[in-house]
């Protein structure tokens, strides 16, 4: 039950992905795609060290629920600063300073997952932590497709938008509460190495004895898990923050409904749902590792299918559709393998160093992906980002 905030939550960021790129571009506040690269790239530079902090503060004190409502109460507040707003260089402020204040939730999330379920349960709990709140992403993108298709101004939007992080807020005080023991990690960690160790002593008195051995003892590189990571942030967040413009203008061009725009991120979204709830039941630690580099070239390969579509206009929008679903369901199944890896990699005290290595790459991501679009146009977006993830597909390769 104490998931049940973060399900309102990411209903209200659900509606906001979408509707704020569109929002920034509209003649009601006058930005470009740099405009929305700037924004973005701004945001994600500051999660960086906020991630940091707050992956530290948490793990420090001990206390995980507190910094959970801080990012929602928060997020709250700044949302109903939008609507007071017309001027997009204030709007970038406000968007950059909330980031810093809704990224607290993240790492306390994740630990308290990692703490309340043992080691063999981690896939399984991720996945279902990240479909439950997937689902409600879903709800708020299909808010958004009615809110557009009726009329709502700008305004009703975004105060639905945080008036969906004050209920997540409200039900996070009832709900949320902290562990009281956090050892869980420490195990998992402990019980790495002493596998390694025994894997280590028994090719040892295997070699001593005379018989030969075809397996190797190596230690995961985590300094490649990393790299991977930032890698794929990256290419996702080039993909992606140009992502509802590039499908807009395909929609206008087919002469379809606006709404339209939201209707198809729900498909994106549902893929999601589907590919967390398929992790979940069928994840373990060995498939975590060895499934991850497959994910990612499946992602690449979907980046540059994008490509095709580019030169197909009567089926555009229908292959886009599809590559999108397909491009969710890929990336909740890598997001549950990282989730736990992180956990198992990542000692405590340091819970916030994987979002401020998704936040290293999406910064930079989110900033280049606009500009190349603006500049380029979107066939070097989708080509770039394509062979970006093939990069992060080669890190994972050599990770494990």
């Amino acid at each position: 039950m104490w998931r049940l905030g973060f399900f309102f939550h990411e209903m209200g960021f659900g509606l906001l992905s979408i509707f704020l790129p569109l929002y920034v571009m509209s003649p009601a506040i006058g930005g470009s795609l740099v405009h929305i690269g700037i924004m973005s790239a701004a945001a994600l530079f500051l999660v960086i060290p906020a991630s940091f902090f707050w992956g530290y503060v948490c793990d420090k004190t001990r206390h995980y629920k507190r910094y959970i409502l801080i990012s929602f109460l928060a997020s709250t507040a700044f949302l109903y600063l939008f609507t007071l707003t017309r001027d997009v260089n204030l709007l970038i402020i406000l968007y950059s300073v909330m980031s810093i204040l809704h990224v607290a939730h993240e790492a306390p999330k994740n630990v308290l997952i990692a703490e309340l379920y043992s080691r063999e349960d981690w896939e399984r709990a991720f996945a279902f932590y990240e479909g439950f709140t997937e689902s409600g992403w879903l709800i708020g993108l299909l808010l958004g497709f009615f809110m557009s298709a009726y009329g709502f101004g700008p305004a009703t939007t975004l105060l639905a938008c945080a008036g969906l992080n004050l209920i997540a807020f409200v039900l996070s005080v009832i709900l949320v509460t902290d562990p009281l023991l956090v050892f869980e990690r420490g195990l998992a960690g402990l019980e790495r190495t002493i596998d390694f160790t025994s894997r280590g002593v028994f090719l040892a008195s295997r070699l001593l004895d005379g018989i030969s051995v075809s397996e190797r003892l190596k230690k995961e590189n985590v300094s490649l898990f990393c790299g991977g990571l930032v890698l794929f942030s990256l290419a996702t967040s080039m993909l992606f923050t140009p992502m509802p413009i590039f499908v807009s203008n395909i929609v206008s061009g087919a002469g379809l409904s606006a709404s339209l725009v939201f209707a198809i991120f729900v498909l994106n979204s549902a893929g999601g749902v589907g590919g967390y709830f398929l992790a979940g039941s069928g994840s373990t630690r060995s498939t975590g590792k060895t499934g991850v580099g497959r994910i990612v070239m499946f992602r690449s390969l979907l980046a540059f299918l994008l490509i095709a579509g580019l030169g197909m206009p009567s089926c555009n929008v229908i292959l886009t559709t599809t590559i999108l679903a397909l491009l969710g369901f890929a990336n909740a199944v890598f997001l549950v393998y990282m989730l736990s890896l992180s956990m198992e990699l990542i000692p405590a005290g340091k819970a916030g160093v994987f979002n401020a290595l998704i936040g290293v790459g999406g910064a930079f991501g989110s900033f280049i992906g606009p500009f190349i679009a603006q500049t380029f146009g979107f066939l070097f977006v989708f080509a770039v980002a394509g062979v970006v993830f093939f990069s992060a597909y080669v890190a994972f390769k050599f990770f494990a």
